[in-house]
């Protein structure tokens, strides 16, 4: 009974933000939360939750507290189908810590994409992360190099999509360049190693967010990026279109539709 209710008040607490007013301020730049992003990508009642209750680890500089614990941590992964394809997806959630990648939060990640590969299924990222969580360290360093070891590992056999739906800076950056296609939202996303206050501090140059790594400048000029969308919902649409052209992975045969055309 003592553990029923442990997972019933854990439950209750899932899909919470850290912060409701950050949840406020998001909605109001026409941002939807992690959860609403998938709800809107996946096809109704297809999406299934992997490791809904999970919580970081860290107890240094008063994480091990209860209000700095939230089940699931800072993404939401699992698989659902687009069109009734099979993909797994991961949705970063700014509203708590950041969307920082934990110990907890990477191998949450790294479970989609080794189960992906075992199926052969694409792999769809949302992201929407501030970087490592400095508060684990080194952890939060090994995390990325396991998620980058299998964005290699997974390349050419099974598509790696990655939409940028928010300000990325350091590690939250070089995974998504490796994947095989990169999107991104007009006005709320960014994808720098540092930001404008070190590049300032550093080099004494005044840039700008937009310009250091905003859509414009990787579709434009690095090339990073190879679309960028007016909003979530415009990016999220569009993405579920885009799905439809690709295969599965690389033993799948490229989908055909029979033509409408009458002519």
């Amino acid at each position: 009974m003592v553990e029923t209710f442990g997972f019933k008040k854990r439950g209750k607490k899932n899909g919470k933000s850290s912060n409701a007013g950050h949840v406020t301020g998001r909605k109001k730049k026409g941002k939807l939360t992690a959860r609403e992003r998938i709800q809107l990508l996946l096809d109704p009642d297809t999406f299934v939750e992997y490791d809904k209750f999970v919580e970081h680890r860290c107890s240094d500089f008063g994480m091990g507290t209860e209000d700095n614990k939230f089940p699931g941590d800072s993404v939401v992964t699992g698989q659902g189908q687009i069109n009734g394809r099979l993909v797994y997806v991961f949705s970063q959630d700014f509203t708590v810590f950041g969307g920082s990648l934990s110990g907890a939060h990477a191998q949450k990640i790294c479970k989609i994409m080794d189960q992906a590969l075992l199926v052969g299924a694409p792999v769809i990222g949302l992201n929407d992360s501030g970087g490592a969580r400095i508060q684990e360290g080194v952890e939060s360093l090994a995390g990325y190099a396991d998620i980058f070891l299998r964005n290699v590992l997974n390349s050419g056999v099974i598509p790696q999509i990655s939409l940028i739906m928010g300000p990325c800076a350091g590690g939250a950056v070089y995974s998504p360049a490796l994947t095989d296609f990169t999107f991104m939202v007009k006005g709320t996303s960014y994808l720098f190693i540092t930001g404008p206050d070190v590049v300032k501090s550093v080099t004494n140059e005044d840039v700008t967010q937009e310009d250091l790594g905003g859509a414009k400048t990787h579709t434009a000029v690095s090339g990073v990026a190879h679309r960028a969308f007016e909003n979530d919902i415009d990016a999220l649409l569009n993405l579920r279109e885009f799905f439809n052209y690709i295969p599965l992975n690389n033993k799948d045969p490229a989908p055909i539709r029979e033509c409408q055309d009458p002519r």
